[in-house]
This record gives structure tokens, sequence and C-alpha cells, in this order.
């Protein structure tokens, strides 16, 4: 697949490198070619820098993760979205993207034509970048009311090395993932438990 990632930081950074390696082809959309956190994936093939539009126009899939108040912008830059895949992998923990209640909810209203869905927000860049523990892989998660959205999502999870990405609903579900997002945050963080920690589904 074409992947444009816009956000280029800790969470987009390790994403892009597990999805080169994998094979797939990575567009960064950045908004300085000269100067932009991550420039180093450059070094790593399947991977190139483009302007934000020029990433997206490229691409059958988008990836966000940028912060919050910066989706308004994003959106702009990034041109025509209908048909592709636009995958929400922001949390508005600390601030959100006003008048909205999230960056899903922003999307939803921002992208018509494209097929949504939240995943990737769930856990920390670390196991983005490795989801492999001693007792097997981390589970990623995703919602969103777009099949093709979600078997996107879902074999890209699996393509960063996750078990498994199960799906918690429609639409009406992504702000539920943002709370779980919070529930990782809270134990990795305020809790002390450290940021090596992540989530399973087990069954008997």
């Amino acid at each position: 697949m074409h992947i444009a990632i816009i956000g280029t930081g800790n969470v987009g950074g390790a994403l892009a490198e597990n999805w080169a390696k994998a094979g797939h082809t990575i567009h960064l959309g950045v908004r300085d070619l000269n100067h932009f956190k991550g420039r180093e994936l450059l070094d790593l093939p399947n991977i190139t820098a483009h302007t934000i539009a020029d990433a997206v126009a490229a691409s059958e899939v988008v990836l966000i993760a940028a912060t919050p108040p910066a989706i308004f912008s994003v959106v702009e830059q990034m041109g025509k979205v209908e048909g592709k895949v636009v995958i929400d992998a922001m949390n508005s923990v600390r601030v959100g993207p006003e008048p909205y209640a999230n960056t899903f909810e922003a999307l939803k209203d921002l992208t018509k034509g494209a097929h949504l869905v939240k995943c990737f927000n769930t856990t920390g860049f670390e196991n983005m970048r490795d989801p492999q523990y001693p007792g097997g892989a981390l589970d990623m998660f995703m919602a969103g009311s777009s099949d093709k959205g979600k078997q996107v999502a879902r074999q890209l999870a699996l393509d960063a090395g996750f078990a498994e990405c199960y799906d918690f609903g429609g639409d009406d579900k992504a702000a539920l993932l943002e709370q779980f997002a919070l529930a990782w945050i809270n134990l990795a963080i305020m809790q002390g438990q450290g940021r090596g920690i992540g989530f399973k589904v087990l069954r008997r």
C-alpha cells in the first residue's frame, strides 16, 4: 500500500518504520521539506518526504498523528480524500480541536467521503515501534463505521507486528478508544507502571 503519514513524531515515525519494513511505500507529509521531525526516516528504504498535499495524492491510506489543534490546518492541506482510508491516531487528552469533542468528530465532519477509522491511539509509541513482549505480541484496537477503513487498519496493525486488531464498534465508539488511551496513560505514567506495558485480550 501507499501510505501518507502526517505527523512524523514518535507515533508516526514508529509506524512509518514498521510499515516500510513490511513492504509498504511511505509518503511522509510535512510542512517544511528541509526541516521536520523524523528526517532520519528518509535513510530507510520505501520512505520519502513530500508536501502534505502531494503525500495524500500519492496514497490510498492517510494516517494522521498530528496534535489535535493542528487538524484544521492539516485538513486544508490534504486536498481531496474522497475514497481514501483516513486513520485517526490522535488523542484529545490535554487539548482538543474545538469546537469538536475530539479529532474523530472533527475529521468526520471535515473529510466527507473518506473511509474514517480510529486506530493506533491506545498505547505508547514504544509499543508501536515494538509490540512484542515475552508473553506474545500486544493487541491493537479500532473503531469506525467504515468496513473498508477497519479492514485496512487491521491489516496495518498486523503488518506493524500486533497480534490482532479488535473492533470496538462504529463511529460512536471512537471516543471510547480515547478513554482507553487514557487508561494506558494512567497506568503507565500517572500510576508509575512505566511505558513498557500494553494491553492484550486473553480467552479461556
